[in-house]
């Protein structure tokens, strides 16, 4: 399992990783958990990424939601246009703090079975995700 960044730097400005604030960039898609699946999806669509990070009111992260997550619920017998990514998000999952070492991080994805993890700092927002590369 290799973990990278969301946007990537060029390689000679890629320093060894010790931390997973030390592997990322801020940036990629944050949304608000009040957004319905259909907005997320064209979100996610224009963003060209396959998962979004979801934050409350507050900015706080909530969870991280995929493609195929969103897709099944559209696709889902209970779908309607006003379900809400709250609604679907469920349990929180896992999330990792800047600090965690790389090796915990990736302890942490293995262990969950996850592709992305996001990464909170110290007030609860998430500044990225750290995903796996395929």
């Amino acid at each position: 399992m290799t973990l990278v960044q969301m946007q990537p730097r060029p390689a000679s400005a890629t320093p060894v990783h010790s931390t997973a604030a030390d592997a990322m960039d801020t940036g990629g898609p944050q949304v608000c958990d009040d957004m319905t699946v259909e907005v997320a999806l064209a979100v996610m669509v224009s963003a060209r990424t396959g998962h979004l990070l979801v934050c409350d009111n507050d900015g706080l992260c909530t969870g991280l939601l995929t493609q195929a997550q969103l897709t099944a619920a559209r696709d889902s017998s209970k779908y309607t246009d006003r379900i809400q990514l709250r609604d679907i998000l469920g349990d929180r999952g896992p999330l990792t703090h800047r600090v965690t070492t790389m090796a915990e991080a990736e302890h942490a994805m293995r262990y969950s079975q996850v592709d992305a993890l996001p990464v909170v700092d110290e007030h609860g927002s998430a500044p990225d995700v750290l995903a796996v590369a395929r």
